[in-house]
């Protein structure tokens, strides 16, 4: 793994869905669908999208999860449900606490509305410095950030500007060609 660099594995920024902090969600999984269609080096497609300030600078992510919880305002009165924060929750107090606060009661149709007034800046989150690889880290590095994170991807940076994103179904895809390959050259 320490031969292997983050930027062989990494996607370009090229290739990623990114749009501007002001646009609106409908725009931004615009963007999204159009990088899926594009992006044709792996089978597994974008789950997120790259925010850019004026400048071109990429400042935030906005997850597929991102989407949905602004999509519902009230998810904020609980402070947000990331799974990482409500573990081990059943099933009755989830369905208790939908009905207590009424998550999702307005019409879908009205999902529409909602998706063109959210600016993906109200939406977006600035990663943190754990979440965040230089190009030139090992795999193994990358690897342990992704572990200890619980991250499903890292923003990549060459002299601190980002260039990319290691998503984690790609950095399995590697483990995995090496474990097969390993175990072939053993059988032989």
């Amino acid at each position: 793994m320490k031969s292997k660099h983050v930027k062989t594995l990494m996607v370009p920024l090229s290739e990623y869905a990114v749009v501007s902090e002001d646009a609106n969600l409908f725009e931004a999984v615009l963007a999204l669908e159009k990088a899926q269609t594009e992006y044709e080096k792996s089978r597994y497609t974008h789950r997120a999208i790259l925010v850019q300030n004026k400048s071109g600078k990429i400042i935030g992510k906005l997850s597929q999860l991102d989407v949905l919880m602004a999509l519902e305002p009230k998810y904020k009165k609980i402070g947000g449900m990331k799974s990482d924060s409500n573990p081990g929750f059943s099933t009755d107090f989830l369905k208790n606490l939908m009905s207590q606060y009424r998550f999702w009661d307005s019409p879908m149709g009205d999902i529409h509305n909602k998706a063109h007034q959210i600016r993906v800046k109200e939406a977006m989150y600035a990663p943190v410095a754990g979440e965040i690889v230089d190009e030139s880290a090992t795999l193994d590095q990358a690897i342990h950030q992704l572990v200890t994170g619980k991250h499903q991807s890292l923003l990549v940076t060459r002299k601190g500007d980002i260039v990319g994103i290691l998503r984690l179904v790609d950095v399995f895809k590697e483990v995995f060609e090496q474990i097969k390959a390993l175990a072939h050259k053993n059988i032989q």
